[in-house]
């Protein structure tokens, strides 16, 4: 089964609680606190590996969670990090946020890895809050939340080579007669509905992967057929090998289907547009007459096309097309990326929070700092407690609620967390 995109869930693991202890040792009256820090949360990192084709295995699991950092202990001891969960995707996959479409990951070499979610630090111990005004403090820090997020996994296939072309015109034929690959070939469109690769042998030492593509249609652009999963996999080729019937037994135009599918290619990326294109004239042993070959060819010819004439099942002409298929191989120059150099400054808020009005006429306080803070807030603990109501008063909360209207006994959510007001 071939699965060429993926909607996951990652969790990175949260931080461990920091401890809140004193010595207790023999001869040593009113030992201070000594509570250590919790551990850093699990990253969840992302993994190309070359042993993986397609995506199926995240048809079955869709929820990635890290493990928690360890808790802090006495005697200053430290809680142990926890290891961080890697997981693995074919090459090729690209990796966008599902919230903001940003894409965060092209991974596309053996052992490249992306890290998609950051876990959380770990909570400091008690011992960390002494200080001349609080000599004796109580409370710890809870361990910071890990990220979380959708991520949608999308491969594109990663061939030196693919076939481009209408359904059924031998492209499948074509790739079974040079490489060890077996597609499926039968008389009817669509015989091929996922990508198949095959490694080419040239010369010993010389060989590249040719990638056998569903076929594609008009519309396909906007979706229609396999569209976008067709073209989103010939955007890794470095080369374009475009097959056409030149028989003209389904009353096909070579030259015709020639320049609809570019229109579709130019439709869907004017970069897949411009790759480098060699001319296949297949089904030769099929020619109703003889005028047929020549003057497609010279059309061709005459707009600087290198055109190869084959005939797929005798292998007929597909030597010389190998070959100079290996020479712009070996000698491809990847285009340069453009990159933005204009540096964009971005007007920073007066605060770093937002106050919004929830469905059940609650205030809702949301921002990474305040969130944080609450998150790792010991609400049970009265120092902890006296500690945020500080940084409350600090942040100036109370003023820009009162400025949104509200009253006593109204509800106030941060996080996951709910409060009642008081004035």
């Amino acid at each position: 089964m071939f699965i060429d995109r993926a909607r996951i869930l990652v969790k990175a693991g949260d931080g461990g609680n920091g401890m809140s202890s004193f010595r207790r040792e023999k001869y040593v009256p009113q030992g201070g606190p000594n509570g250590g820090d919790g551990g850093k949360g699990a990253d969840i990192i992302l993994k190309a590996d070359r042993n993986i084709n397609t995506l199926v295995d995240f048809r079955y699991k869709r929820q990635f969670k890290g493990d928690t950092g360890g808790a802090g202990q006495s005697a200053n001891k430290h809680g142990r990090g926890a290891e961080n969960l890697i997981v693995s995707v074919p090459l090729g996959t690209t990796v966008t946020d599902e919230e903001s479409g940003k894409l965060m990951a092209d991974l596309v070499e053996d052992g490249q890895t992306y890290m998609v979610a950051k876990g959380g630090r770990g909570g400091r111990g008690n011992a960390r809050f002494q200080n001349s005004a609080n000599r004796v403090p109580t409370f710890a820090e809870k361990g910071e939340p890990g990220e979380e997020r959708w991520l949608n996994l999308e491969l594109k296939v990663l061939a030196d080579v693919g076939l481009l072309g209408y359904p059924s015109v031998g492209k499948s034929s074509i790739i079974r007669k040079v490489s060890s690959a077996k597609p499926e070939v039968a008389a009817y469109h669509f015989t091929t509905l996922t990508p198949v690769l095959g490694v080419v042998s040239v010369a010993p030492g010389k060989s590249f992967v040719m990638a056998d593509i569903p076929g594609l249609i008009e519309g396909a652009s906007e979706g229609i057929g396999l569209g976008h999963s067709f073209l989103r996999h010939v955007e890794r080729s470095n080369i374009l090998l475009h097959v056409l019937d030149v028989s003209g037994l389904e009353g096909r135009d070579p030259i015709e289907d020639f320049h609809k599918i570019n229109e579709e290619l130019a439709k869907y990326s004017e970069k897949l547009s411009k790759k480098k294109q060699l001319i296949v004239l297949n089904k030769t042993d099929l020619l109703q007459d003889e005028e047929t070959l020549p003057r497609v060819t010279k059309y061709f010819a005459d707009q600087d096309y290198e055109v190869f004439a084959v005939n797929a099942l005798t292998g007929e002409g597909l030597p010389a097309l190998v070959e100079r298929a290996w020479y712009y191989v070996e000698n491809y120059v990847p285009e340069p990326e453009v990159v933005d150099d204009t540096v964009y400054y971005e007007a920073k808020p007066d605060t770093d929070f937002v106050i919004t009005r929830g469905d059940d006429a609650s205030y809702i306080i949301s921002g990474s700092r305040i969130e944080k803070l609450v998150a790792m807030t010991n609400l049970d603990d009265e120092q902890a407690l006296r500690r945020f109501q500080k940084i409350w008063r600090y942040m100036d909360l109370d003023a820009e609620l009162k400025k949104r209207g509200i009253q006593d006994g109204d509800e106030v959510v941060i996080g996951e967390q709910r409060f009642t007001f008081h004035d």
